[in-house]
């Protein structure tokens, strides 16, 4: 049965997808974004209303005038660099506008939420793939902003019955396979698009960050999930919430890792040109491993990550990347 979805941060990389997606599902999304990060180019699925998730009372109007059933929520800042160094930015826009959002749906009587986290929740593990239940110790300000949200909807569904799901992503990649909408970061850093940019020209070389890790080829390995595999989720999410499934947390990725030097090689082996590199010392922080357990989304959510091998990855990445250079 169709529903209308509000999608805030639905103008972001992530959250055009997830509308398009949703879209593709018979549902109505409503995207609702303040354009600091998103573009109103990419909101192409359902109606748009520009507004930030702290004003509670504009959400409650969206949410009464658009007879919205449930919510998709994006919106957050998400440079973990700048989580650091402005940590105080983190915690007023996701946790203070998370939790304004909760109000506006109380207020409304709205019961359902998917919610946009991370695998930064997890920090450093200490085991590879990481499940649900490893414990989550994050090392900067944007993880903790996304756990204090997870924290916050586990007391809000005994209290008000809200009911959710937290989707803790691992690396989100490539680009909507039909080519209508893509990776659009400013300033961008992601590590696939980066090497694109090396590959185009548009940069000299691309960084390394850390040889020496304790993995096969020295360099960190990471799980990629291409972006419409992650948008397919969420509308499995939905679909189980509505369904009367119970609040829950749910790891996103493949299971398979790649490293720095294997996704550049699959750039050069898709693009058919060369990357010029540059090997850098490691940056504080990094872990060298971050692989999840995806079984948790196959059995609750009946998911399956079907365009994230690293060859679609990035020829996803790459149609969009060459078509908006």
């Amino acid at each position: 049965m169709a529903k209308n979805i509000l999608v805030t941060g639905g103008a972001g990389y992530i959250g055009s997808h997830t509308a398009k997606a949703l879209a593709r599902a018979g549902h109505r999304p409503v995207t609702y974004d303040n354009l600091v990060y998103g573009h109103r180019h990419a909101v192409k699925w359902g109606p748009f209303v520009e507004g930030d998730i702290a004003d509670t009372a504009k959400l409650e109007r969206v949410i009464r005038d658009e007879a919205i059933d449930a919510v998709v929520h994006f919106a957050a800042f998400a440079y973990v660099g700048e989580s650091v160094t402005k940590p105080e930015v983190y915690f007023q826009n996701n946790v203070v506008g998370s939790l304004s959002l909760l109000d506006a749906m109380r207020h409304t009587g709205v019961k359902p939420i998917v919610f946009s986290s991370t695998c930064a929740t997890y920090g450093m593990p200490d085991r590879m793939p990481i499940t649900e239940e490893t414990l989550q110790r994050p090392i900067n300000p944007y993880g903790e902003t996304k756990l204090m949200i997870e924290r916050a909807l586990a007391w809000y569904g005994p209290a008000h019955d809200i009911r959710s799901v937290s989707l803790r992503y691992f690396n989100a990649c490539g680009a909507d396979p039909e080519g209508e909408i893509g990776e659009e970061h400013d300033p961008e850093t992601h590590l696939i698009p980066l090497i694109l940019d090396a590959a185009l020209g548009r940069r000299p070389a691309i960084d390394v960050f850390g040889t020496d890790y304790p993995t096969p080829d020295g360099t960190a390995i990471r799980d990629y999930i291409h972006v419409q595999d992650l948008a397919d989720a969420h509308v499995k999410a939905l679909a189980y919430l509505f369904d009367g499934g119970e609040t829950t947390q749910v790891n996103l990725g493949t299971g398979t890792g790649n490293s720095v030097r294997e996704v550049i090689d699959a750039v050069e082996r898709v693009t058919g040109r060369k990357v010029p590199r540059r090997e850098v010392a490691r940056r504080a922080g990094d872990p060298p491993e971050l692989v999840a357990d995806p079984r948790k989304a196959n059995r609750l959510l009946g998911w399956t990550p079907t365009l994230s091998d690293i060859d679609s990855i990035i020829r996803t990445a790459w149609a969009w990347h060459t078509r908006v250079a």
